[in-house]
């Protein structure tokens, strides 16, 4: 029996294309800092590798959450769409950590993170409890 997970497998590549896209950024900022392990006390390295960091940590579960929701049978467009929203967070999250000060970009990117966390969390809960 052949299981298709479109949405599931274009969350993952796109996490994954995020994913090199956060890990570039780190190494361009090492590069000019000459910086060979941990930041070197340079704060836009540290900054860049906290951002890194922070997809790392959220990601995997945001992916496994879409996974488990599209096996129940609940994906669809909805589930494709806070995908990609949650895409564009850490984007806008990346870019915000180029700043010394937080701004409106990386407030947005945490902001949409946890409250797709929220949501996917709180949904997938549902479904398994049988409740919708």
């Amino acid at each position: 029996m052949e299981i298709m997970l479109p949405v599931s497998l274009t969350s993952a590549a796109m996490f994954g294309l995020l994913a090199l896209w956060l890990a570039v950024r780190c190494g361009r900022a090492r590069l000019k800092a000459k910086v060979g392990h941990g930041d070197g006390g340079n704060p836009l390295l540290a900054r860049r590798m906290r951002a890194q960091l922070n997809f790392v940590e959220t990601a995997p579960f945001v992916l496994a959450l879409i996974v488990l929701i599209e096996l129940a049978g609940r994906g669809g467009m909805w589930l494709h769409l806070l995908s990609v929203l949650f895409v564009f967070a850490r984007i806008l999250h990346g870019i915000g950590m180029d700043a010394e000060q937080g701004g409106l970009p990386r407030q947005i990117g945490v902001i949409v993170t946890m409250l797709t966390l929220l949501g996917l969390s709180l949904f997938a809960a549902l479904v398994g409890f049988r409740v919708i």
